[in-house]
């Protein structure tokens, strides 16, 4: 093969391909290091703490824990579909006589010999038999967790909420993975039309992969040392130690019900929902509506 027709092939797609791959890679650093500064990160620790809900109150949410999980096992087995069925298109492609560079060979640059044409398609078939593969065994432990989460739970048991969690995190990790290489198979698609597209692709497929797998500053909650956050009896809070001794505060990261906190305090901050409801019927309950409600972004519980 004479280097005038192939060193298109030679230079820009390996770049395209380093191109990607480092990203993946200071991708797969960030969630190692700072995992709540991606997507995959944050994902991850919140279905951490699902299915130790789901574990623990088992009996009245076995079955949002199994249609969830169906769900996802659905959207593998969608992508172990398409994957597999490339596969078998591109094959029938490979072994075919009907040779298809030839109406190609005017208007595509770089290399389109016989043996170009062939590593175009044994490259795609590969990376679409490897997607295929992840997704595969992504559903054969999503599967196995759809089992063991309704387990019944005591102090002699192996299957642990932190086991599960384990499996889950392996099928989503290889429901990634296997994304990641669905994704890879587009530029090398266009590979067929040219070198100079994949080079084109890779380097648009970065800036729009890390859109997605970054959370940014504005997406992320502004948390001071002196607010509680609420979403729905979903709270957070943080109250510096020692400097304001007299202010009682109770925090929680979760409650089913603050009819209590509410009961018991003298002001309230809230949201323009239903909390506002909540405490006026608190305050006829017992007979006093002497609360002061402001409403406002923040969830706050001062109490008397």
């Amino acid at each position: 093969m004479e280097w005038k027709k192939c060193y298109l092939d030679v230079m820009l797609v390996p770049m395209g391909f380093l191109i990607c791959m480092g990203y993946h890679l200071w991708l797969w650093h960030k969630v190692r290091t700072q995992p709540f500064s991606t997507i995959i990160g944050t994902n991850a620790s919140g279905r951490r703490f699902w299915v130790s809900a789901m574990m623990k109150d088992n009996e009245k949410k076995n079955i949002l824990a199994v249609q969830t999980l169906r769900n996802t096992i659905m959207g593998s087995t969608l992508m172990a579909t398409t994957s597999i069925l490339l596969c078998s298109g591109l094959a029938a492609v490979i072994s075919s006589t009907y040779s298809i560079k030839k109406p190609l060979n005017d208007a595509v640059y770089g290399a389109h010999g016989e043996f170009m044409v062939a590593l175009k398609y044994v490259t795609l078939l590969l990376i679409f038999l490897f997607s295929f593969l992840c997704h595969s065994l992504s559903i054969r432990f999503i599967s196995q967790v759809n089992f063991l989460i309704n387990c019944p739970q005591d102090n002699s048991s192996v299957v642990t909420p932190g086991y599960v969690s384990g499996l889950l995190e392996k099928g989503f990790i290889l429901n990634t993975v296997g994304n990641r290489l669905f994704y890879a198979a587009l530029p090398l698609m266009l590979w067929i039309f040219g070198p100079v597209l994949v080079f084109l692709c890779s380097i648009t497929l970065v800036p729009v992969l890390y859109n997605l797998d970054f959370v940014f500053a504005s997406e992320k909650l502004n948390m001071t040392s002196e607010n509680i956050v609420n979403d729905h009896h979903h709270a957070f809070a943080s109250v510096p130690a020692g400097e304001d001794e007299s202010l009682d505060v109770d925090y929680f990261t979760f409650s089913s019900s603050i009819a209590e906190y509410l009961k018991s305090a003298s002001l309230v901050i809230s949201h323009a929902g239903n909390s506002p409801f909540e405490v006026f019927e608190e305050g006829e309950s017992e007979g006093v509506l002497e609360r002061e409600i402001v409403c406002n972004f923040v969830f706050l519980l001062v109490g008397s």
